[in-house]
């Protein structure tokens, strides 16, 4: 890829500006991840997406020992922080990316601790059952992680096909004039949100965060990005519909989330906290975009002219699959602990204390107001989305009242900020949102979407 050009090579270029050579290394790879990442497939009556097919493979093939591999994988990255911490191996001295992996604060050190005591117990069910029970840390172990395992696996050593090989530019630019006065958000956000419902929300906002520390969205960008777009996917979302007993209604379901979603993302970056972050980028490496379409040059002839440019930067496969095998290792050892750790936590908070009972006390009189049947049993399904976002489905699934179990289903996909997985990601990455700022998201968005959907709910299908 770094050979010279040809004489013909050059004559091409001359004349049109890019070889053969130069276009196909941006459309090769760009089709294989629009083919995995967003083209919906429908696979025994569920929508998913290619990348979706290989993880449910791997899953299915390995599921068995997927528990116990994460749990050694959750120890040693524990054995791994105390090494670095307290010897002076050289090689390791030397590596970036296993000091940055390993050398942690006491805060994440005590937070891995205890993600591997949790999956320890839980695996071998001893200690306090309220840890390992089905309920908690069975959930996080058994149901969580697998999952998170093998889409993380793809998705990072698939993820460049989208990142670094011109199809962000391409597409930034011929949507940039929709999503700026929409969302305040660059054209590429909206790969983002596509992969996020045709794939995994989780996998969205790990595309978010790389394009954020890799100089393509501001602090601001991505933060807005990050919280209003990495909605659930449409597999999931079928998974909710059916667990609530409304799948006969999922295309008005799955269209009541989509309308919430985008009145929340269009009002939400207006307003504080999200207003307030600054439009500054990553500091380490800067401003790394540009989407402004000179005069003169159509939005479709200058994405093409940027992405070819992005792919011609690629100069060797074997580091793109380095860095992918790299972003494995980092979510495997450094954010799988944290959902093991604050996942148990959280569902133990909602699953056997009241106090999301307690804080749901008013939304009583709010649904009420709005004319939802059950209102009393309904409240706290409104917040207990913040530690799961299944948790809601949980609540609800036992509701009379149809009416109150389609509003409980959009909300649960509309709240989009919860702990057990998003939140964590969010939390640990480089951008700059505190837990305290997710969490008045978190109500933002519940108080925007919750008389949307009862309105939607009351006027079009009930």
């Amino acid at each position: 890829m770094g050979m010279k050009k040809t004489q013909q090579e050059e004559e091409v270029t001359n004349k049109k500006g890019y070889t053969p050579k130069q276009y196909i290394r941006f459309l090769l790879p760009s089709l294989i991840g629009i083919l995995l990442f967003l083209v919906p497939v429908s696979v025994d009556g569920n929508v998913t997406i290619g990348l979706g097919i290989l993880a449910d493979g791997l899953q299915g093939a390995i599921e068995e020992y997927i528990p116990l591999f994460m749990t050694i994988v959750l120890c040693a990255s524990v054995v791994g922080s105390l090494i670095v911490k307290f010897t002076t191996i050289e090689a390791v001295k030397k590596s970036a990316f296993l000091t940055g992996l390993f050398d942690i604060t006491l805060f994440w050190f005590l937070l891995r601790a205890f993600g591997a005591l949790f999956a320890v117990l839980t695996l071998n069910e001893i200690g306090p059952e309220f840890i390992w029970s089905g309920l908690t840390g069975g959930v996080v172990l058994y149901d969580l992680i697998p999952v998170l395992m093998v889409w993380f696996l793809f998705a990072c050593l698939f993820m460049p096909l989208l990142l670094q090989f011109g199809l962000m530019d391409f597409i930034g630019a011929l949507v940039r004039k929709l999503m700026i006065p929409l969302f305040k958000l660059p054209g590429r956000s909206s790969v983002d949100a596509l992969v996020s419902w045709m794939g995994s929300g989780t996998v969205g906002v790990l595309l978010t965060t790389q394009q954020y520390e890799a100089g393509y969205y501001t602090k601001r960008e991505a933060a807005v990005v990050a919280t209003n777009f990495s909605i659930a996917s449409i597999a999931f979302s079928l998974i909710i519909a059916r667990f609530l007993n409304i799948d006969h209604m999922f295309i008005q379901f799955y269209f009541s989330v989509v309308v919430t979603g985008v009145i929340a993302a269009i009002i939400c970056p207006r307003i504080p906290p999200l207003s307030l972050k600054k439009d500054t980028y990553y500091e380490p490496v800067g401003k790394q975009i540009d989407e402004v379409v000179p005069e003169g040059v159509s939005s479709f002839q200058w994405g093409i002219r940027k992405a070819v440019e992005k792919a011609d930067q690629v100069k060797s496969y074997t580091s793109v699959i380095k860095g992918g095998v790299k972003n494995v290792i980092d979510i495997w050892f450094a954010l799988i602990p944290l959902v093991m750790a604050l996942g148990t936590v959280a569902l133990v908070i909602a699953e056997l204390t009241p106090i999301f009972n307690v804080l749901s006390y008013p939304f009583v009189p709010l649904l009420q107001l709005l004319q939802i049947p059950e209102a009393q049993a309904a409240a706290p399904a409104m917040l207990v989305g913040f530690a799961d976002m299944f948790l809601p489905a949980v609540v609800g699934s036992g509701i009379e009242s149809e009416l109150t179990r389609f509003v409980i289903g959009v909300m649960s996909l509309s709240q989009l900020i919860y702990m057990s997985e998003i939140g964590i990601l969010l939390i640990k990455s480089k951008i700059p949102v505190s837990f305290a700022q997710l969490f008045i998201i978190f109500l933002q968005r519940t108080i925007i979407t919750l008389p949307i959907a009862a309105l939607m709910a009351h006027l079009l299908f009930f």
